[in-house]
This record gives structure tokens, C-alpha cells and sequence, in this order.
């Protein structure tokens, strides 16, 4: 009888899942198409990569170096997932090789989306063992930046005066060193994953469980300060902080199996869908505290990078909570798959409108970017499998 109980209770939860309105994956993989064949129309030099769109139009070009280099080649990858056409595969294979040289590059903390985007998503579907001693060395450049002192991968070199800055972003990357621990058998990219994540728990999180930016640490790992780069405030809850902040505590779970990670992930997602700052549309502002709201700039990137990391965590949690993660990760991509979001214009190339990646500084505000388009993708890859009962995305690369 137990058994026959359980079952029902499943079928029910499960049921709960499906019954949301299922956006029409076909049409939209079509107008994704559409956007990034005009993209490869415009953008032909290999060694620039796509970014944003600037005020005239024309679309902002970076070099490898640039932290966001790997997107545009992942997004690619993601295409071709979707669709298993070939020519997606080739634009994807043309566009990964010339990131090959940044598997050097240890001045910077962000080789996982710059390596992990690109010739990790190729080598997760093509298994092309070209791919696979470059992400190797990549690993190990990105490793150079943890201390075991500090028990922290270091994200920039200085940051107003301090020497040893850490950013919630810096969460994202250790998805790679795990795929490298698997790889090579070498557990010291095991190691570092769980020191830097313990770490972050430690001293990134306020008692309501948002996250401070950037915490500033001496050489022995004492917190020095507690600031912002890319909030409004130094108090205050920037919305892809909060973001990547979620999806690096799932990704910590699901390859630990970690309850103290899971019950993170928990912790930052029921702030983040349950704040009264958030729009009804559910994409969010650019901060929380933003003294403009309701005037204030969305973010569509974190919207994006929110619904991916909300749609596995989904996996992972009961009902109850299963419920509420995926539901508002379907209504997220209902609002980012809809004309005030999704461009649907060719000539513009990418594929959302009002993302917002420092607004301090007033750069790339209320404009599409490359990476929102990379977890937009993601995220609908996501909840395809999930609503066709299908395994989400292979990650035992």
C-alpha cells in the first residue's frame, strides 16, 4: 500500500511540473535561429567576439582576454543542441578554436566561462579530444589563483586598494575544476571547490541570505572589507550576484552531494524568488535597493542565469519546493521568450532586450548581452527535459 502511495505522490508532484503553460520550444528555437544567423552574418573575425550592442547599432566586439569570450561560441554549442543541425556544429567548431590560447591566460579567475563555455559544452557533445587537454591546462591555469591560506581562488589582482578580492561570481567557474577533478583524477580541483565554497558561505551572506559582491581579504584569508563593484550599494542585493550566487551552490550539490551546499542553494533562492522588490513579470532589477524602483533598469541576464540554476535545483529539493522553483523558472522564460524581451529583429543579432552589466559605471545598461543569451539557452534546454520527462543536461562531461 506504501508503495502503491508513493507512487501517486509522484505522479502527482510531477504532475504539478507539466501543468504549467509549456512555451512552444520549436518556435522559439526558430526565431533563435533566425538571430543567430544574422549574428554570423555580421560578426566574421574570429579573434573579436560578440558582447553587447552599442548605441548606433553595431554590434560590440572583445578579444579573448575578455571575460565574456567564451559565450558567444557556447551559445553556439547550445544551438546546435537543440537543433542537430550540422551547421550549428561548424559555426560552433569555428568559433571555440581561437580561445585555445587563454588556456594559459592566470590573470584572470573567469576561465570557466571563457574555456568551460566553449570547449566544454564542445567536448560534453562531441567527446572531440582535441577539446579535452586544453580545458586540462585551462584548469590548471584557473588553479593558480587559489591559496591555500586563504582557502580562495582569487578573482581580481586589486581591487580600491586591497590585495586579495572575492567576487559571488567567482562560484561559476568551479563547475570546471570539478569537470577537471573527474578528468584528470586529480582531487586537488576537488579540494578547491569545497575550500572556496565553504569560504564563501562563511563571509559572502547577510542573515536574510542575500550576498555582499566583492569581500576583501588579506594574505592569511581575514575579511578586510565588505563591498560592491557592480551594485548600487555595498549593503545592498545585486541581482546577478544573487543569481550566480544560486547556481553555484546547486552545481556545489550536485557534485558533492553536500546537504549544507543544497540547503545554500535553498537559502538564496526562497530570497530571491520571494523578494517584494520583484516585478510580476519576474524579471528582476538590476538591485534590489536600486533607489529608482520602479524606474530602475532589469536585468534580463540574471533572470536568465536564475531560472537555469532554479530549473536543476528543482531537481533536487521535495515538493512543495520543486513546485514553486520550477514554476517561477517556466514564468521566467514565458516573460524572456515574449516581445518585450526577446528581439526577434535579425539585424540586432541577440536574442534579449534590458540587461544590465555595470551600472556604476554606466556600462552595457538596458541593452542585450552576450551571456544572457548563453543561460537563456541553457535555461531552455533545461525545461525542455524536464517537461519531456528527459534527463537534464549531461554533466558527468
Amino acid at each position: 500500500m506504501k508503495f502503491y502511495i508513493t507512487i501517486l505522490l509522484f505522479l502527482a508532484m510531477l504532475s504539478g511540473l507539466t501543468a504549467q503553460p509549456k512555451l512552444n520550444i520549436t518556435k522559439q528555437v526558430e526565431l533563435i535561429e533566425k538571430q543567430y544567423e544574422g549574428m554570423l552574418k555580421v560578426c566574421k573575425d574570429t579573434s573579436l567576439f560578440p558582447q553587447s550592442l552599442l548605441p548606433d547599432g553595431t554590434v560590440k566586439q572583445m578579444k579573448s582576454a575578455w571575460w565574456c569570450s567564451g559565450f558567444f561560441s557556447g551559445n553556439l554549442w547550445y544551438i546546435y543542441e537543440l537543433t542537430h543541425q550540422r551547421k550549428w556544429k561548424e559555426a560552433a567548431e569555428k568559433w571555440t578554436l581561437p580561445l585555445q590560447k587563454e588556456q594559459y591566460n592566470t590573470s584572470t579567475h573567469d576561465l570557466g566561462f571563457m574555456l568551460y563555455c566553449s570547449f566544454g559544452n564542445g567536448y560534453r557533445l562531441t567527446k572531440n579530444e582535441m577539446y579535452k587537454p586544453i580545458l586540462i591546462t585551462g584548469a590548471r591555469s584557473l588553479s593558480t589563483r587559489f591559496h591555500p591560506k586563504t582557502g580562495l581562488i582569487k578573482s581580481w589582482d586589486g581591487f580600491k586598494g586591497y590585495k586579495y578580492p572575492v567576487i559571488i561570481d567567482n562560484m561559476m567557474n568551479l563547475e570546471y575544476l570539478f569537470w577537471a577533478a573527474k578528468a584528470t583524477g586529480d582531487s586537488s580541483f576537488y579540494h578547491i571547490c569545497v575550500s572556496h565554497a565553504d569560504q564563501t558561505i562563511k563571509n559572502h551572506f547577510r542573515e536574510d541570505n542575500s550576498s555582499y559582491h566583492v569581500i576583501c581579504y588579506d594574505s592569511l584569508g581575514n575579511v578586510l572589507a565588505k563591498k560592491t563593484a557592480q551594485g548600487y550599494a555595498d549593503q545592498s542585493a545585486w541581482a546577478r550576484g544573487q543569481a550566480w550566487g544560486l547556481y553555484g551552490f546547486t552545481v556545489m550539490y550536485r557534485e558533492t552531494k553536500d546537504p549544507k551546499y543544497l540547503d545554500q542553494a535553498m537559502h538564496i533562492a526562497d530570497f530571491y524568488i520571494n523578494h517584494p522588490q520583484m516585478p510580476k513579470d519576474k524579471i528582476p532589477y538590476w538591485d534590489f535597493n536600486a533607489p529608482d524602483i520602479p524606474d530602475a533598469p532589469r536585468d534580463a541576464s540574471a533572470a536568465a542565469v536564475a531560472a537555469s540554476g532554479l530549473l536543476e535545483l528543482s531537481r533536487y529539493v521535495t515538493s512543495g519546493k520543486k513546485e514553486a522553483y520550477f514554476s517561477f523558472a517556466a514564468e521566467v522564460l514565458q516573460s524572456l521568450s515574449g516581445p518585450g524581451y526577446f528581439i526577434s529583429d535579425p539585424s540586432k543579432c541577440f536574442l534579449l532586450l534590458h540587461s544590465t552589466g555595470n551600472k556604476p559605471a554606466n556600462s552595457e545598461v538596458d541593452v542585450p548581452i552576450i551571456y544572457a543569451d548563453y543561460y537563456y539557452l541553457e535555461a531552455l534546454l533545461r525545461y525542455s527535459r524536464i517537461i519531456h520527462h528527459k534527463k537534464v543536461i549531461p554533466t558527468d562531461n
